[in-house]
């Protein structure tokens, strides 16, 4: 098995780095097992002279591995033939089934994000919904792959999904017709002037589609009569992350200069600063407004972009608190069909801000009033600081002021079913776009509510963490 494809399909939920790793450790290891790992074969030892039936030694060790890895963060982990090809699978696309990404949580399994179009999308599934039944078969605290293969079959095909979604009172049936899944990382549209780009993960060439995004939509505008694009709406919601390459690619087309994000791990010599290299000629949009979108569900690598625009002062983020994803994670090969993924640093914004548990803070908060369930889900949205074992954020978030409408614009007091005779099917986009239109022509608007104080006047000032005491799980 070729691990290259690998490492790209594991981009799906995670900020992946290639990280120096130390191997010192391993020698002294060999030269002198600490005496606790005594224990271990010990207890191996009772398990199989006494247990009950008869144990494979596979098993066992990969629950040890597994047990390990658990004990360090909710994102380090085993990976062996089947998950890794899940992961394969899910970034080449090319598959039959929901198009869904899912993970497992507490034994159950629970949706990260439906991918944009798919039939988990048209299904109305959606991100923090759990899976708790396949074709009315109950799916707790059973192997995921088990659950994924499940999913999967042949396009045309129906199954039934048992959903418990958070703020409803009762768990209710979904069923949906399989399709053939082929993913489309990057899609934008022209919506009057004002450019619209989603980015539903970041995978392979994710810089160079937006790139390219940019570049048909600046011709649309000027060929459609709408005249010439007014502003731009970077759509980050519900992206669980990526490449951190991909994720400074992004970064760089709309920034000239300036740190992007570092990293720093376990040892000095790991640390890293990124900048803005203009790999895109400078400023893609020459200057033009830029409203990011975020939520819940947008985590890690969405969290290096959001972070970047926004303290550079190039962008006004808009939407609810992300998920708070503040580490990288490098992949190990163990062999050809196995590997580990171990968190090895935590990332920081330009101002020197770890997400790290508290997220990215929109600049202007925007609840999803078209969602009939969005408040009670937002009310009840797990994040990377409700998660079992989370890492602890080394640097304390400084409040903002966070710019609001809700007191004058009566869209903000509007239900669902109002929104929907207006015509308004993605309140946060809409607010988004009509932001961008009815400030044209006016920058100072927007760079007001961008503009905020650096913590610090040098990258590599900015880049370091303020000190704090760490907080307790």
């Amino acid at each position: 098995m070729k691990f290259a494809p690998l490492m790209r399909a594991a981009l799906l939920v995670s900020a992946v780095a290639a990280v120096p790793v130390a191997t010192s450790g391993l020698a002294a290891l060999d030269s002198q097992v600490n005496p606790e790992f005594d224990k271990l074969f010990h207890i191996y030892a009772l398990i199989k002279d006494n247990y009950v039936d008869q144990v494979d030694d596979d098993k066992l060790l990969k629950g040890a591995i597994d047990g390990m890895l658990a004990s360090l963060d909710p994102h380090s982990n085993y990976l062996d033939g089947p998950s890794l090809q899940r992961l394969e699978t899910m970034i080449d696309g090319n598959y039959s089934g929901l198009g869904l990404s899912v993970v497992e949580e507490d034994g159950a399994v629970k949706i990260i994000s439906p991918f944009k179009g798919s039939p988990a999308d048209k299904a109305g599934l959606k991100a923090g919904d759990y899976i708790t039944h396949l074709d009315g078969v109950l799916y707790y605290e059973r192997d995921l792959d088990e659950a994924v293969s499940k999913m999967r079959g042949p396009a045309g095909s129906s199954i039934t999904l048992t959903v418990y979604r958070p703020g409803r009172d009762e768990p209710f049936d979904v069923t949906v017709t399989r399709g053939v899944i082929e993913l489309e990382p990057v899609t934008w549209e022209l919506k009057d002037n004002v450019g619209y780009i989603s980015v539903n993960e970041f995978s392979r060439d994710v810089g160079n589609d937006v790139a390219k995004g940019i570049a048909d939509l600046k011709k649309q505008a000027a060929t459609t009569g709408t005249g010439p694009l007014v502003g731009l709406v970077l759509d980050l919601r519900s992206n669980p992350g990526g490449s951190l390459d991909e994720a400074i690619a992004l970064s760089d087309i709309f920034l000239e200069k300036g740190v992007i994000v570092s990293q720093r791990g376990r040892r000095a010599s790991e640390n890293q600063y990124y900048r803005a290299e203009s790999m895109f000629k400078g400023d893609a949009v020459k200057g033009l407004p830029i409203a990011v979108l975020v939520d819940a569900g947008s985590a890690s690598a969405s969290e290096i972009v959001a972070g970047a625009l926004q303290d550079q002062h190039r962008a006004v983020v808009m939407g609810e608190r992300t998920f708070g994803k503040g580490s990288v994670q490098s992949f190990l090969p163990l062999d050809r069909e196995s590997a580990i993924k171990l968190t090895t640093a935590r990332y920081y914004t330009p101002s020197g801000h770890s997400v790290q548990e508290g997220g990215i803070e929109p600049d202007i908060e925007v609840p999803q009033l078209s969602d009939p369930d969005a408040r009670r889900r937002a009310e009840r949205a797990v994040r990377e600081s409700d998660l079992r074992g989370h890492l602890i954020n080394e640097a304390g978030l400084e409040d903002k002021d966070l710019e609001s409408d809700k007191a004058t614009d009566p869209r903000f007091s509007a239900t669902p079913e109002e929104l929907e005779e207006q015509g308004i099917e993605d309140f946060q986009l809409h607010y988004a776009i009509s932001t961008l239109q009815r400030t044209a022509g006016k920058p100072a608007a927007l760079a007001a509510v961008a503009a905020k104080p650096a913590a610090a006047k040098t990258p590599e000032a900015a880049a370091k963490p303020a000190a704090s005491k760490p907080k307790k799980n």
